[in-house]
């Protein structure tokens, strides 16, 4: 799984200008404090800072060297940074400010631009200490906003304040929230005064940076940072979407049905309460509604399963804007996950409707800690009573699980009713998972290694990446391992979630956007442009790339010949929320299925294997009104899937351009879907002209 590590703090962009001699050593905790890495900043007398920063979690990690001078103004003059990214990529990033003139590179990326030399540089992969000199720059020009380059602006207010305490040793810190690049807000702690840096980041569930001895405030901290965060959650899911009170009906609607696969005559469709009513030839029931909107002969889809998030507190936007309206989360911090459920049945988030996976890890120096991290089968046995004792309908088991263990916790997840999926735990192959009870497999690379793997592989490292990358290009999908493998998982009637999107990066090579993303990167901010166009994986020649790419189509290819051999996928991501469901359908079609299967994926077998088919994954009486309104046809183009004109899930009504707008997204849809509302209450007006609507647009 790709769990994000700290480039949300890369992307906020932005060190000191205290221009003494100083060190400053930041600690970076996860799961209880255990440390995960360090960020190590010298600041010499002339003001030059040089940063040693380093982070490992989950086996991976990034880690590199920059050296930074700073002009006048407080910002970037001259960068260089050296390294490598999370997934083995080299980092050899340079800016130099010359007096108007500002050049960078990143990799292939090399530019100009002209500067009055107050904009600040924002590199694609810094280190979190570049926070401080946006930081430090504003508080030094008594602003709340930045330029940037290459563009966007900075913004930045003060939300709160706390007095924090080191063996009596106290200063007064506050809580910034910085806007204008990424998708989100970012909530950074930052000292006071002329000189203020950054003091800390805190990402809720998963991990604290702060400087070295004042962990204790953390809790305190992240108690302020959540509340604050809540009230703006809160804000957008009461502004953007319309709640749906009363009887609603969609009009003109051709209905995909996606257990046959087929389209209806126009219908018209009668929702209440977050429920089908029921579904009549269109203008054939005549009965009062409060809302009234015309599909006007569109395409009307089951809302979407991802079946394979990790959802944030902020994804939920980017979610619902594609379409996706139930997500299977498959490993989170299980108190985290809960609140975010709690919140999104009180109407105080905006998000899909989550299904949640219970995350179980053994205990290793590569622990990936989310959920519980065990070592022995007693506390194996306890996490998934407490799974089940929350209502999960499924355990994931991750890459250090201990193998000795293995098939008596499957059959005790089994005996409390979970379905059982996950990596393939290290020196063990797909084959050793499926007999031990496996219901389901993540990733494509797990299933490829099957073939790869020798007793002493360990699959916890990179090597799980790269020697897929390396050796599928020759490996025989017709030969008798791979078939006999195919006939495995179908005797054993597991499923497989492939996230055939997020492995595109195998194969990514700098200067280029990855396939599942290159009819979407041109509407994104332009930082999130500059990110999508980096490599991942260290791919040091042509020869190379075109090894990785062939083995890539090989990995693209046996999810079909799964498909068709009666193995069932499911459509997950693990990657950029909301559009890289509609990059992985993409893919399943050039795997060989035809569109409207590639929807039944992500509709029905969704359903199926989150376990709430008797209420989703179609449009019928008595299900979830989880409806997709879409501009052209997806079952012969799936790539229409992303022209989403509205979405109606929890009661509610959504427009995907206002989602985008909110997030710096160019919309997808010029179109408006028109939304009537009648004052009379339901069941008064009887057969009588309704009168007294409005148009909503």
């Amino acid at each position: 799984m790709k769990f994000k590590t700290l480039s949300l703090l890369t992307m906020l962009a932005c060190s000191t200008s205290v221009f003494a001699a100083e060190q400053l050593n930041y600690q970076i905790l996860v799961d209880k404090g255990n440390k995960a890495g360090e960020q190590l900043v010298t600041i010499g007398d002339n003001g030059d800072i040089k940063v040693r920063y380093i982070f490992k979690d989950n086996g991976r990690g990034p880690e590199l060297d920059e050296v930074i001078k700073l002009n006048a103004a407080g910002v970037i003059s001259d960068y260089q940074a050296k390294g490598n990214t999370t997934f083995g990529s080299v980092i050899n990033e340079q800016f130099k400010l010359d007096g108007s003139t500002a050049s960078w590179s990143t990799g292939k990326e090399q530019q100009q631009a002209k500067t009055d030399g107050k904009a600040l540089y924002l590199p694609v992969d810094g280190s979190p200490f570049l926070a401080s000199i946006a930081i430090s720059a504003m508080a030094k020009n008594k602003t709340n906003s930045l330029p940037l380059l290459p563009s966007g602006t900075l913004k930045q207010e003060v939300v709160s304040e706390l007095i924090v305490d080191k063996g009596g040793e106290k200063q007064q810190v506050q809580l910034l929230v910085q806007t204008g690049v990424g998708f989100e807000p970012s909530f950074v702690w930052a000292t006071k005064g002329e000189n203020a840096r950054l003091f800390a980041y805190l990402a809720p569930g998963y991990l604290t940076l702060i400087e070295e001895g004042w962990q204790d405030n953390a809790k305190a901290m992240m108690d302020i940072q959540q509340k604050a965060e809540t009230q703006l959650l809160e804000k957008v899911a009461t502004e953007l979407p319309k709640e749906l009170h009363g009887l609603t009906v969609v009009r003109n609607a051709r209905v995909f049905d996606s257990v046959t696969m087929q389209l209806s005559q126009p219908s018209d469709i009668y929702l209440l309460r977050g429920k089908i009513t029921t579904i009549v030839p269109a203008g054939s029931l005549q009965s009062a509604v409060q809302h009234e909107i015309d599909a006007a002969n569109r395409i009307v889809l089951p809302g979407l399963f991802d079946m394979h998030g990790h959802i944030s507190r902020w994804e939920g936007l980017l979610h619902l804007a594609a379409g996706v309206t139930t997500l299977r989360d498959m490993g989170n911090d299980n108190a985290t996950l809960q609140q975010m459920m709690d919140e999104i049945e009180q109407d105080q988030l905006l998000a899909p409707t989550i299904v949640p996976t219970g995350f179980l890890e053994g205990e290793s120096a590569f622990s990936a800690r989310n959920g519980f991290v065990i070592s022995t089968l007693d506390e194996a046995k306890a996490a998934i009573d407490w799974y089940a004792a929350h209502g999960y309908p499924q355990l994931k088991i991750y890459n250090s699980f201990p193998k000795d263990i293995l098939k008596q916790t499957v059959a005790y997840a089994h005996s409390r009713g979970l379905r059982v999926s996950g990596h393939v735990p290290a020196f063990l192959k797909a084959e050793d998972a499926v007999h031990a009870g496996f219901d389901e497999i993540q990733h494509i690379n797990q299933l490829m290694l099957n073939f790869l793997v020798k007793p002493d592989t360990d699959t916890r490292t990179l090597d799980r990446f790269y020697l897929p990358a390396q050796q599928v290009a020759d490996l025989d999908l017709n030969g008798k391992a791979v078939q006999d493998f195919i006939t495995l998982l179908k005797d054993h009637n597991l499923s497989v979630d492939p996230t055939l999107a997020t492995f595109d990066f195998l194969k990514k090579v700098d200067g280029t956007v990855g396939e599942p993303w290159r009819a979407i990167v041109k509407h994104l901010p332009p930082d999130i442009q500059r990110a999508y166009a980096r490599a991942e994986l260290d791919i040091p020649d042509e020869a190379t790339a075109e090894r990785y790419a062939r083995s890539y189509a090989k990995m693209v290819e046996f999810t079909g010949m799964m498909y068709r051999a009666g193995i069932p996928v499911v459509a997950g991501t693990d990657e950029l929320a909301g559009f890289t469901l509609q990059g992985e359908l993409e893919l399943l079609v050039k795997a060989g299925l035809t569109p409207s299967e590639a929807l039944q994926v992500a509709t029905l077998n969704g359903a199926r294997f989150s376990r709430v088919e008797q209420h989703k994954g179609q449009i019928k009486a008595g299900y979830d009104a989880d409806l997709l309104l879409v501009d052209g046809d997806p079952t012969q183009n799936i790539g229409d899937i992303r022209q989403l004109a509205l979405v109606i899930t929890q009661n509610k009504a959504i427009r995907p351009t206002t989602l985008y707008r909110q997030l710096g997204v160019e919309p997808f849809v010029k179109t408006e879907v028109t939304i009537r509302d009648f004052a009379e209450p339901a069941g008064q007006s009887g057969g009588k002209t309704r009168q007294g609507h409005r148009h909503l647009h």
